[in-house]
């Protein structure tokens, strides 16, 4: 229980008690930027819709949404440690316990919105119920697992500096949170608003409430793609915005809280609303840029490994772009020894196309990285 006496509350700005939904909009100033970041995102969704197997295009992304979001919460990884971490989880190894705590978080909510997709793919609602799973899951392990996975809150949370302990927001009280999810779902559902405004609004206010003493940012951002996605405003879920969010990090934490403090609704519609657009624009160049070295690799691929076998090598060097040559074999279902040939002439180019991220060592096999792909990922 943290010791009130202890926190500097003089800065603090309170929950918005009874403004949530807001009740007008000042359309005049959000209908171009709604306009603009709905155009930029529909155009990074007819952009994957023509991939042929866009799979190969979004799991790079996904990985770095996991990245960045986590870093938003103070958890630092790479997108290299989290493919690494794949690839040795799928040779029973390392040990859970014995990984990077960082990397474990970062795994933990790639899991879990993977996880929400495929509920909600399933039939099952957006509802309570599946926030604490969803909750849950993501503080399964780690430094979150002592703060009630998957439980709402109980005590009053704080927003502020850990170390100072200068509190820059008070979230709803625990006895009134019943209540504000209340409102929270019935927006969702009973909401007309335009479905970017609904989710700018959704995700201020799962924000605001803080419903869980922690992991609320990381769930906040998720809900971003599931309700866009739910209500077919993208095809697949396939939109993540936590890298304009994280470089544009203060804007993003001084529009929230100017909702409490100063009911400028606004404001938080128009940073959110630039942040899809932005966020659209730079999917939409990374994708492009992904697409393009899939063409220029199947090329390249052939004429290095001379073999028959060359798109579908490259097809699972694009799935998994840090392997142990055994995932590629199973991915691909090329014959193991073949694949070790390819390594070996793929790594022997002066394309520079394949690391050693890991040396193979007794029966510990080495594991490489597909260069060229990681990038444009860590871009």
């Amino acid at each position: 229980m943290i010791d009130k006496s202890q926190l500097q509350l003089e800065k603090a700005v309170v929950y918005h008690e009874g403004r949530f939904p807001p009740g007008e909009l000042d359309y005049p100033r959000i209908i171009q930027p709604l306009m603009d970041a709905g155009a930029a995102l529909a155009r990074y969704d007819q952009e994957l819709t023509r991939l042929h197997n866009r799979e190969l295009f979004l799991a790079p992304l996904r990985n770095q949404e996991a990245v960045l979001s986590s870093r938003m919460e103070g958890t630092i990884s790479t997108i290299d440690e989290i493919l690494e971490y794949d690839s040795s989880e799928a040779e029973d190894g390392p040990a859970i316990e014995n990984v990077k705590s960082d990397v474990i978080e970062t795994v933990l909510y790639r899991r879990t919105l993977n996880y929400a997709q495929q509920e909600m793919a399933d039939g099952r609602p957006l509802n309570a119920t599946l926030l604490r799973s969803m909750h849950q899951m993501l503080l399964s392990f780690g430094r979150g697992a002592s703060k009630n996975p998957g439980q709402f809150k109980i005590e009053q949370n704080y927003i502020g500096d850990e170390r100072s302990r200068i509190v820059s927001y008070i979230p709803i009280s625990p006895e009134k949170l019943t209540e504000g999810l209340d409102r929270f779902f019935a927006y969702l559902e009973g909401s007309d608003h335009p479905e970017l405004i609904r989710t700018a609004l959704a995700h201020l206010e799962f924000e605001a409430l803080h419903p869980f003493l922690d992991g609320n940012g990381r769930i906040g951002r998720m809900l971003i793609t599931l309700l866009l996605w739910s209500r077919g405003v993208i095809s697949s879920p396939h939109f993540f915005i936590s890298r304009y969010m994280e470089e544009h990090k203060d804007d993003y934490i001084r529009c929230m809280r100017a909702v409490s403090g100063e009911n400028d609704w606004t404001g938080w519609i128009l940073y959110f609303l630039d942040a899809v657009k932005s966020q659209s624009e730079y999917n939409l160049q990374a994708t492009r840029r992904i697409g393009d070295l899939y063409e220029e690799m199947k090329g390249v691929f052939s004429e290095v490994t001379g073999s028959k076998h060359a798109i579908a090598l490259l097809d699972a060097v694009f799935s998994i772009p840090v392997f142990r040559n055994q995932q590629i074999a199973a991915r691909s279902g090329i014959p193991p020894a073949n694949v070790n040939r390819y390594t070996n002439a793929l790594l022997a180019s002066d394309r520079r196309l394949l690391r050693i991220a890991r040396r193979g060592a007794g029966r510990r096999p080495a594991i490489y990285s597909f260069e060229p792909l990681l990038e444009i990922i860590r871009s």
